[in-house]
Parts: C-alpha cells; structure tokens; sequence
C-alpha cells in the first residue's frame, strides 16, 4: 500500500474502537470486557495491511461502566512521535444512536477552556463527562483469549485520558514535535470535537506541549454555533468533519428532517414510506428548535455525491430496508470504502447451524466465518454461548475459521447461538438459533424470485423449521397454492393483492405462529 493520509490512518483507528463493544452474551465483568477490547485493538494495531501499517500501538485505554463510550490513545513506534485520542460513543442500531444524545436541553460546555459560552446539547456534555473522567485498569494475570497482552496498554493504570495523555507526552522527545490526533467516527466523532478543545486546553500547562489535529466521522452534531465558532479558532493542524452524502447520521442534528422527503435516496433506493418519514419527523423533533452547528471544514464523501456505493440488497420502499440502507452508509467499513482504505476485519459470524433443535449435550456444528483470526502473529482462541449459557465442554474449531463443533450446554427456550473473540461478539443470526426440546425456529432467510406479476408466480422459500402444514401469507394474504419441499424450502404461489405494485413480506405460519419478518423475506409485485 501507498503512504495512507491521514483521513485514512484516522478513520482506522476510529474503526478499531469499535472492537469487542457488544459484551459476551453468558456475562463477563466489565474488567473481561476490557481485556478482551485491549487484545483485540492491539491484535489489529499490530496489522501492516491496514491503513494504520502495523506503525501504532495501543498506550492506554478505558471503558465506561455501563459500556456506553470507550476511549483509547495510541501511539506511533516509527519515530513520527504522533500520540492518537480515539473516542467511541454507543454501539446499537441507528435510531438508539440518534436519540441517545439529549439534545432538546442546551447547556454550557464548561471544560471547553473558552472564554466566553459556549453551548452544546445536554446528552453531549454526558458523553463528553465520562469519556473524560474513565480510568484505566490493571491487566490481568494471564493471556486473555489465547493472546498475551502487551505491557504498553497498562503503562499508565488507574489514570484518566487527560493524565494519561499528558504523562506520554511529557515523556515523548521534543524533535519531531509531538502531535495529538483527536478522532472518533459517530457518536465517538461527536464526543472528539469536545475532547479536542478540552485537551488542547489541558496541554498549555504541559511541559513539551503538542501539536492537535481533529478529524471526524460520520459525527451527529455536539453544539450551537457558539461552539462551532470556538473550537474553529482553535489552531488545529487540521480540523475536518468527513461525512458519506448518503449517511442520515451526521445530519443530527443540524438538517435531519431532509431524511423525511419522498425520494431521499437516489435510484435504486430504497423510498421511504409514512413510517419512515414519521420516524425522521419524530427524531428531527428531539432538537426542540435548537440549532446545531458542526465544527470543521466539511469534507464530504465522495465528493461528487455518487451513490453507487450502496446495499443493492436493501432496494425496496419498506422500513426494513430503508433502516437497512442508514445503518450501511453508517457504517465504518463504508466509510473506510469510500476514503479507499483497507477494511478492517470483520469479527466471528454465524451464518448456520447443523441443526436447530435438540437437547442439551447434542453435538452441533455452527458455521459462519472469523472464528479464529490471526493477525501479525496472534492466534485467539473462541468461546460459544447458546443465550446465556455458555459452552464448557471442549470444542473443536476448524483450521480455516469457518466452523466450531460444540456440546451444546444444558437449557431451554429458543437461544441465540454466539461466539465470540478478542474481535468481538457474532451479532444474532436467523439461522443461528436454537430451539430446546421444541420443532426448530421458523425462520424465512430467502426467497426467488425477489418480483414478479400477481398471476402464476411461484415462489421458493427458504428458512428452517417448516412443518409439512406450513402455510405462506404475502403480507396479510396467503398463498392457496403452498408445496413442502424439505423443513428448509417450500414453494408457494403468489396471491393477489389489492395494490398490485407493492413489495411485501412473505412469512411461513403454523398455526398463530408466524416467522418473524426481515429484509430477506420481501417480494416485490410488478403488476398482473
């Protein structure tokens, strides 16, 4: 690879602290959690594919008790003496993104170091309030998931970002001078431009005082024009806002209600129907007639607005879609897409079982990919919970990843099957569940054709758990002509509906019971 720039080297590590957010689904303290995130940056740090070079390693990091923001600092080892503050604010689904932050309630951005008020959102000032007092912890006895952590991430133990930032510095040569990326993409975006100002305050008294330089992603906006006018007179090295012209998150909280037009997105879409439109309304609201302002030179992505880096599976005028398509113009590997860097890589993920019902002690494969990743040298092991229990018998994991033999563990109900490394924790799958003593979960995960006209389509269904009475409704219609196949795969022909241009989902019933409903199930009719 060239020499990345440094919206490439920025957005990386802004994607990295997105490592092992989402707990171990058995439980683990939050000093687990911790260790595990530590092992699992510093594996990535440690990866010369990246934009990042393998040229970083992680000097110190912290995450919030209730596991709603995380902060780390890293720090370059080829002499560039260049330190990283990277900020990472909730992970979840898009809408608990945007109405995570308080932003009908304007208060004072007190640790700014400004002279004079400066205004920012009251869920802002929380974020930014526990970001800057976290502290760091102590590292464990042993390695945490096969992988022996580095002494560097525990240098500085018990310390808040600002004094942990300032020991490295004072302590780094003073030739080059040492320079302070602060970063963050989303909400953690949002929390840098507060960081930024707060630690370029902190770092006058400094004896060997740093260069700043802000670069933002994707970032929702944290303040009124007074704070834009304060942290732009700052003098930064740099200080750019990147944003995807197709992302809605970075429009909060300065021009939201765009979202809620008929066609926001260009063709192929998706459209965004009442309830979409609705939802952006609502979200618009929660700023009360505030208006936030977002600091920086606005660097949008790509330039010219081309939308053809999309989901072309996320199409149809439906909300699941439409959600669908945010999330994915949200997300940090698009961002690292459309800035033409490396992606990171990606975490364990189930995409099935071998089967979906039993009892415990069963032997069951689960397969998917990411399940031991090596990375410059680190090899981590994997563990597997079925819901909240975890897996204690001894497992075999395949040589490339892509599968882990278990002994599934007593329990009961319907679970989901996880598995989880120091890359993280495999989000739930449709066909990653298990059913306890009990017919296998219906689930619809495909069907083909995706369109078709209202007379004499058949349609092949596929999913798990389908009884020989399955029944198949198009949206509230069902289908008179139903054929069982196999417990994965049933045809069915397609009804009429009263709207004959419209796309539905397809849900297989047994009797009141229905599968629940997903981007993969929908048909869209072309007519008669």
């Amino acid at each position: 690879m060239t020499t990345p720039t440094q919206p490439q080297v920025c957005m990386t590590l802004s994607a990295l602290a997105a490592t092992g957010a989402t707990p171990r689904p058995s439980g683990e303290t939050l000093a687990q959690q911790t260790w595990r995130i530590i092992a699992g940056v510093s594996q990535q740090l440690s990866n010369a594919a990246l934009a990042t070079q393998g040229a970083w390693q992680l000097a110190w990091l912290a995450l919030s008790p209730d596991n709603a923001n995380l902060a780390y600092i890293a720090r370059t080892t080829d002499g560039s003496n260049q330190f990283a503050v990277v900020s990472r604010g909730t992970i979840g689904n898009i809408t608990d993104i945007l109405e995570d932050l308080d932003v009908g309630t304007v208060v004072p951005f007190t640790a700014s170091g400004s002279p004079t008020l400066v205004a920012v959102s009251k869920g802002a000032m929380t974020a930014f309030t526990q970001v800057a007092t976290m502290v760091s912890i102590p590292p464990p006895n042993g390695d945490v998931l096969g992988v022996t952590l580095p002494e560097s991430a525990f240098a500085y133990p018990g310390t808040t970002l600002a004094q942990a930032l300032a020991g490295m510095v004072q302590a780094a040569p003073t030739t080059p001078p040492p320079t302070v990326f602060v970063t963050g993409h989303s909400l953690g975006g949002c929390i840098a431009t507060m960081l930024a100002p707060y630690l370029y305050t902190q770092a006058q008294s400094w004896t060997n005082v740093p260069r700043f330089a802000l670069e933002t992603f994707a970032a929702p906006t944290a303040g009124l024009q007074s704070f834009a006018t304060y942290v732009n007179g700052l003098p930064w090295l740099s200080n750019n806002h990147h944003f995807n012209a197709w992302d809605a998150v970075p429009l909060a909280w300065s021009s939201l209600g765009v979202v809620k037009q008929d066609k926001w997105y260009p063709t192929p879409g998706p459209a965004g129907n009442t309830t979409v439109h609705d939802l952006f309304a609502v979200l618009n609201g929660l700023r009360k007639g505030n208006v936030y302002v977002q600091p920086g030179v606005q660097q949008q992505l790509p330039l010219d607005g081309d939308y053809s880096a999309h989901d072309p599976a996320l199409i149809n005028s439906t909300t699941a879609d439409f959600m669908g398509q945010v999330a994915y113009q949200h997300a940090n590997n698009t961002y690292l897409g459309l800035l033409q860097a490396p992606r990171i890589p990606s975490g364990p993920v189930v995409t099935g079982l071998s089967q979906t019902s039993g009892n415990g002690s069963d032997t069951v494969t689960i397969y998917g990919s990411g399940f031991t990743p090596g990375i410059a040298g680190f090899t981590s092991t994997v563990v597997v919970d079925f819901g909240p229990v975890p897996c204690v018998s001894k497992y075999v994991v395949s040589s490339d990843g892509t599968k882990v033999t278990v002994n599934v563990p007593d329990g009961v109900g319907i679970v989901d099957v996880r598995v989880t490394n120091t890359l993280g924790t495999s989000p739930a799958a449709p066909l990653g569940q298990f059913a306890y003593d009990g017919p296998a979960p219906l689930v619809v995960t495909g069907v083909n054709p995706i369109s078709g006209p209202a007379k004499k389509t058949t349609v092949t269904i596929t999913g798990s758990g389908f009884p020989k009475d399955a029944g198949v409704d198009f949206k509230d219609r069902a289908s008179t002509s139903v054929t069982w196949v196999s417990d994965t795969q049933l045809t069915a022909t397609a009804p009429l509906q009263v709207d004959d241009s419209q796309t539905v989902d397809i849900t297989v019933t047994v009797g009141d019971i229905a599968s629940p409903t997903s981007p993969g199930d929908e048909f869209t009719y072309t007519g008669l």
